[in-house]
């Protein structure tokens, strides 16, 4: 019933995204600038493919593509859509083709913009070019037919409420297209399960779970409390949910938590999601290594996976030596 998405880019598998700087397209003419880009852009569009093909072989159901999949194409100083390519009939042929594929094997795609991606901030100029980031996003994502495009609440600044009463007005400053597919993920600092509930239920906007970002910044719910009120905000825009999990790179108590570990310790992934229809991506740095791990410990069926009664910030564990190494 679960399904395993891999994030963005490859441990050991040769498929790789291009992206570039724009100090290196600074320097070029603009025809060389574009030039460049859609050399990228279709190359990242064949990679594109390449990853699709090997999620449907190896099991894996969701593909969370990288952000600069279209490298600066938002930036003021070089901006271009991609009528502005010259291979823009290539790119979008593998684009389409790629849609046609993840239709056909059932592969969910998302988007996770980067961090300054901030409809909450009070700076005008920061939610604009927020705005023209998201609206990019959103065709993409209709191109490719991805449904979800995940953000964070942002910066505490006044006060939380004030931040996500501005994130409220600014969701209208985007189109139907970036905010039919917008979702917003509870943060490891800022931003709780119980913060977003909220806003999500006003703006019918679903709330992406991250389990690890949850034990971080703790809000006195449960894992399966969490779970149960998190899952009717997909219910009521009729997609399944979204959940993210990760382990620390430092067995929990013993360093800083925030840091992602190469595999999911098996005492990590919840007891109450074994059984949900629900895509769960593995944020883990070992990639695609760590979701065939995570597979196999969940069809094995005996991993000993965390009490879902726990109250985060209070977990025990037992064994640390029990944490996944290399």
């Amino acid at each position: 019933m679960i399904r395993l998405g891999l994030c963005c880019i490859f441990r050991e598998e040769p498929i790789r995204f291009r992206t570039i700087t724009v100090q290196t397209l600074r320097k070029l003419p603009r025809v060389a600038q574009l030039d460049r880009v859609s050399e990228i852009c279709l190359d990242n569009s064949k990679s594109l493919l390449a990853a699709l093909t090997f999620a449907h072989k190896n099991s894996i159901g969701a593909f969370r593509i990288l952000s600069p999949f279209m490298p600066r194409c938002t930036h003021p100083e070089v901006a271009y859509t991609l009528a502005d390519l010259p291979d823009r009939l290539a790119i979008t042929a593998h684009l389409a083709q790629a849609n046609d594929f993840r239709t056909t094997h059932d592969i969910r795609l998302s988007f996770h913009p980067d961090q300054f991606i901030i409809l909450s901030s009070p700076n005008p100029e920061v939610v604009v070019n927020s705005c023209r980031e998201l609206e990019y996003q959103g065709l993409l994502a209709e191109q490719l037919g991805a449904d979800t495009i995940t953000i964070h609440g942002g910066g505490k600044y006044d006060s939380k409420s004030a931040a996500l009463a501005r994130f409220a007005d600014n969701f209208g400053k985007i189109s139907s297209l970036a905010q039919q597919r917008l979702a917003l993920e509870n943060d490891d600092r800022i931003y709780t399960v119980r913060d977003l509930l909220p806003v999500c239920r006003e703006l019918n906007i679903p709330l992406v779970y991250d389990l690890h970002h949850h034990r971080c910044n703790p809000d006195g719910l449960s894992v399966a409390e969490a779970t149960s009120l998190v899952i009717p905000t997909w219910e009521k825009v009729g997609r399944e949910p979204y959940f993210h999990v990760s382990s620390p790179r430092h067995p929990w108590g013993s360093g800083p938590p925030r840091p992602h570990a190469d595999y999911i310790d098996p005492t990590d992934f919840p007891e109450c999601w074994k059984d949900l229809r629900a895509t769960v991506d593995v944020e883990a740095k070992a990639k695609e290594l760590a979701v065939f791990r995570l597979q196999d410990m969940l069809s094995d069926g005996n991993y000993p996976a965390c009490a879902d009664d726990c109250r985060l910030g209070r977990i025990k564990r037992e064994d640390q030596g029990s944490h996944l190494k290399n």
